[in-house]
């Protein structure tokens, strides 16, 4: 997403405020302070800032999108903090191995045109015991359960509409199954993987084994 569209999607996206805010709790919980954070394809750069608020952590996020990383500095300016927002792909991270503590990706991942490729990327960039969480939307979701998910939004009856198009015509058709997302990671090096559903995605958590952990 570049220009309009992109600024159009961060003003839609804001509505959803309260999920980033709880989402960065939860992560925020499981990292000692210090960690070293990526977020990948993070758009306007909610969660990165969410997180960035509440805690001592070095938090870099990487878009494809030149639109976006100006977009998410502009926001982290505002509220005070530091990100480091920077561009370019999720295939070829531009970042030294075993780096990261955490790398997170929410509501990107069907974008990607090489899935197995980021996948294996963000293993490679994590250090041994550090986590991938990968968030997106599900191929078997329900319409009926993805509209009350708009209409929560409260993005009045023009934006809900165009939302509403969006995922039918084009997100819901880019989703995968669990048995696709189960074959990337099989691809993908991790050695361990917890796939949870939710009424319209999957939240997959992966772990980069301890060296000793894998000689067990």
């Amino acid at each position: 997403m570049e220009g309009a569209v992109a600024r159009w999607y961060e003003r839609n996206t804001r509505r959803s405020m309260p999920e980033f805010k709880s989402l960065a709790q939860r992560m925020a919980g499981t990292l000692a302070p210090g960690a070293r954070v990526l977020e990948v394809a993070p758009g306007p750069g909610f969660f990165a800032i969410e997180l960035a608020q509440l805690g001592n952590f070095e938090i870099t996020g990487l878009d494809i999108s030149a639109t976006f990383v100006e977009i998410a500095r502009g926001n982290a300016e505002r509220e005070g903090v530091h990100v480091d927002f920077q561009q370019g792909n999720a295939s070829n991270l531009p970042f030294p191995a075993d780096r990261f503590h955490l790398v997170l990706c929410r509501a990107a991942f069907k974008n990607f045109s090489d899935p197995v490729g980021a996948l294996r990327e963000m293993r490679r960039v994590l250090k041994p015991g550090g986590r991938a969480v990968v968030i997106d939307l599900r191929k078997d979701v329900d319409t009926a359960e993805l509209d009350r998910y708009i209409h929560a939004l409260n993005a009045g009856a023009l934006n809900a509409f165009i939302m509403k198009w969006t995922f039918r015509l084009m997100l819901i058709k880019r989703a995968y199954t669990r048995e696709q997302f189960e074959q990337f990671i099989a691809q993908s090096g991790f050695e361990k993987s917890d796939i949870q559903a939710n009424p319209v995605g999957y939240e997959i958590t992966l772990s980069k084994c301890r060296e000793q952990d894998q000689v067990a």
